[in-house]
């Protein structure tokens, strides 16, 4: 049997950037196991006549200039371009300044009357936010902050697409500090001073795709530490066994960024399945033969009739001179993604790309389609305090659960490597 002082499952950026801070700190002594044949989890990208495209938009947001040095010190000859994001809202015909609930002034004036009032009413006395019932859920706190008008028109209908749930079930909290808050006098001074800033307000984009900044974690690694093509079967925790695809490890320490519900059922821990819930996301990549549209980034879809929630303009952020898109279409865990209907979903949205204006004459010559499942994870209270309640009895055997998949969270991807580099140093130190 072979043994390793830290197993470390998953090749991503969550288990790449804990075996780096392992050799960082002087520790070689780990196995970073990959089920897939390649690392980087869904940062992985996609080059194909002459575009770049990723599994799905990754775009990086630093708060932490030291981890951005880190990494572009380790991508040589690669060019990182600085991007300021433009992002909208497709509303009625019209691009509407992202966050929607900052710029209702930009709409249609009936349509502005009825967001302005609503949302008035719902924040104009502090007495009756006091008495008002605590919000239960998400739903519960977008009405109770914003308003019919607002939510009607876009947060109901846009989270919906993208969670594929009823928002009642997710937690009143679900997005953390990623969803754009703003209140009454954020609305009024915004229809004079525009300021749409927001967590990801610039971002940064390798000329190689998102798969360059996977590549320089991996750098930092030891070269023969990945194991390619080898899966997690099953975890005993007493014994500090993991059993994979291909032998058995004994370890010291485990590390996972494998979805928590299934990490769990691995390790044999006893809890209720339907806590956990998800959304998966079908992506289609798409090259044109000519320019479309410039100075946008990416658009949200609110409209129910259009079968994506959001698209992106990769050509606008490498300055090319063909239209290069990813459409995201949001479903629900157990939606049948065959190829059939995969096909038909291509032809629905190229027609509905048209009718939008995305895409006027230009002709389709690349493509390339994924499903990300899980693709976003329902943070209900069931599931916050059941993966507590797991975690912790993970922690006991000398095991952690990290990423975004493995603590069931909203994150960006700066925060998986900050919180792989945090344990670490709490082993070390």
């Amino acid at each position: 049997m072979d043994s390793v002082k830290t197993l470390i499952v998953g090749a991503g950026i969550t288990g790449l950037a804990t075996a780096a801070a392992l050799s960082d700190a002087g520790d070689q002594d780990y196995v970073v196991l990959e089920a897939d044949r390649a690392i980087g989890g869904w940062c992985k990208t996609v080059k194909k006549e002459g575009f770049v495209w990723d599994y799905s938009g990754h775009f990086f947001h630093f708060k932490h200039p030291e981890i951005e040095k880190y990494l572009r010190d380790r991508m040589p000859g690669q060019r990182v371009r600085v991007v300021n994001k433009k992002s909208f809202v497709a509303y009625k015909g019209r691009h509407v300044d992202f966050p929607f609930q900052k710029n209702i002034h930009q709409l249609p004036q009936a349509d502005f009357i009825d967001c302005l009032h609503d949302v008035y009413l719902a924040r104009s006395s502090d007495v009756k936010r006091a008495e008002a019932a605590p919000e239960r859920n998400f739903k519960e706190m977008l009405f109770a902050r914003f308003g019919a008008g607002i939510c009607e028109r876009f947060l109901f209908p846009y989270n919906e697409k993208l969670y594929a749930c009823d928002l009642a079930s997710l937690d009143k909290d679900a997005m953390g500090r990623f969803f754009p808050y703003a209140d009454l006098t954020d609305i009024v001074h915004n229809m004079k001073a525009p300021d749409n800033a927001s967590y990801n307000a610039t971002f940064t984009y390798p000329e190689g795709g998102a798969i360059e900044y996977v590549n320089a974690i991996a750098s930092a690694t030891r070269p023969d530490a990945v194991s390619l093509g080898e899966g997690l079967v099953a975890v005993d925790l007493g014994r500090k066994v993991a059993r994979t695809t291909k032998r058995e490890i004994r370890f010291e320490r485990l590390v996972s960024s494998v979805p928590f519900n299934r990490f769990a059922a691995m390790c044999g821990l006893q809890h209720d399945p339907a806590v956990w819930a998800w959304n998966k996301v079908l992506v289609f990549n798409l090259g044109f033969d000519a320019k479309g549209q410039k100075d946008v980034h990416w658009v949200y879809y609110p409209d129910r009739d259009t079968v994506f929630y959001r698209t992106g303009w990769y050509d606008n952020i490498f300055d090319t001179d063909r239209l290069s898109l990813y459409v995201e279409i949001g479903f629900p865990r157990d939606a049948p993604l065959g190829e059939g209907e995969v096909s038909r979903l291509r032809d629905r949205v190229l027609t509905d790309l048209r009718r939008e204006g995305v895409v006027t004459g230009q002709r389709l010559v690349a493509e390339h389609s994924v499903v990300l499942d899980p693709a976003y994870v329902h943070i209900t209270k069931a599931s916050l305090a059941e993966h507590a309640r797991l975690a912790a009895e993970l922690r006991r055997h000398g095991v952690w659960s990290l990423g975004r998949y493995g603590r069931w969270t909203y994150c960006a991807i700066e925060d998986n490597i900050v919180e792989a580099r945090e344990l670490v140093s709490s082993w070390i130190s």
